[in-house]
């Protein structure tokens, strides 16, 4: 199974992440299948690949909280259908 999650980087006290689809087994700094998204909690800076993300939802993906958060404020859930996704009841 795929999830949507951040992988840190960035040095210390200044951490920065990226958005990966990454396999569910991998640990959060393990191989990536693809890079989809930039994410700066620092400057609230946020650089999404639309296109890359739906590919990745449409086929399954899960994302955690925190991503799916970054995607609501981004209104990326907007470009799908709503039957297209399974979010949690939390929504």
């Amino acid at each position: 199974m795929v999830k949507l999650r951040l992988k840190r980087c960035g040095r210390k006290q200044r951490a920065t992440y990226r958005i990966v689809a990454i396999d569910v087994r991998s640990r959060r700094e393990g191989r990536d299948l693809r890079k989809v998204g930039f994410y700066d909690p620092i400057k609230n800076q946020t650089y999404l690949n639309v296109p890359a993300i739906l590919y990745f939802l449409e086929r399954g993906a899960q994302p955690t909280e925190t991503v799916r958060d970054i995607l609501k404020q981004s209104e990326v859930f907007n470009e799908l259908c709503p039957n297209q996704i399974k979010l949690n009841k939390f929504n």
